[in-house]
């Protein structure tokens, strides 16, 4: 019988390796920073087919805490094909705020369509999400916001492991291991250069507080691409993510 655990490490490594494909050579330029990542994402559900998604997140820069680098807040409305299976609709504001030594703040608003879907095995549970993004970013020239908003699309691969470290279920007070790799794609009449726009690896630890809360630590490394094409960003970031899921339902539903 074919092995559910082993078919997604394979495919974990097929993600590892598309990306080594894209890691920049010597030609090429190449920014190292330090950041900091905070995340809170809340899913709830109101009756068995209707509920809704909700994450924030806050993020630093330089030397892991020199200077504010995003804001985010991202709602949703969630539809449940199944208990595992769902897709959300929703709207996204990102504030970029200003690189050092320039004053104003870069707002972008995004509307955004994804499914989601998460499968359990003895000793592993998986996570997956396709996410498409409508991108609107505020024209900005000269540290001065100008009318309009350019726009694109983007695409959005997430696939994450979760290994308990004690017993084989994530169950409440359970300790696990994480691992996520998230490729994101460009496209759209400005995207000439840089289709690839960037990928996110995590490596952590977390913690199943409940069985709708957990909270995890880690290492993440942002390797990304500008308009340009030939310069890179890698960031280096420690990155603390609380998840959180409540359910609203009747005991008759």
């Amino acid at each position: 019988m074919r092995n559910p655990a082993r078919s997604y490490t394979l495919l974990l490594l097929v993600l590892f390796c598309a990306t080594a494909v894209v890691a920049p050579s010597p030609q090429k330029e190449v920014q190292h920073r330090e950041q900091l990542w905070l995340g809170y994402f809340l899913q709830g559900r109101l009756t068995n087919k209707f509920g809704f998604w909700v994450d924030v997140h806050y993020r630093q820069t330089d030397h892991f805490i020199d200077r504010p680098f995003q804001f985010i807040f991202r709602p949703a409305v969630t539809y449940f094909i199944k208990d595992n299976l769902r897709v959300n609709v929703g709207y996204a504001f990102a504030n970029h705020f200003p690189a050092k030594g320039l004053d104003t703040s870069r707002p972008e608003h995004r509307a955004w369509q994804q499914i989601w879907w998460n499968q359990k095995y003895p000793g592993l549970s998986t996570l997956q999400w396709l996410r498409l993004e409508q991108r609107f970013n505020r024209k900005i020239a000269n540290d001065v916001l100008e009318d309009g908003y350019n726009f694109n699309w983007r695409l959005r691969y997430n696939l994450s492991f979760f290994i308990p470290l004690k017993g084989k279920e994530m169950v409440a007070h359970t300790p696990f291991a994480a691992v996520t790799n998230e490729v994101f794609l460009n496209f759209g009449d400005r995207i000439v250069y840089n289709t690839f726009d960037q990928n996110r690896f995590f490596v952590g630890l977390g913690y199943q507080f409940t069985s709708h809360l957990n909270a995890q630590l880690g290492y993440m490394n942002v390797y990304q691409q500008d308009a340009s094409g030939s310069k890179y960003i890698s960031s280096n970031a420690i990155r603390l993510f609380v998840f959180h899921s409540l359910d609203f339902r009747t005991k008759q539903e």
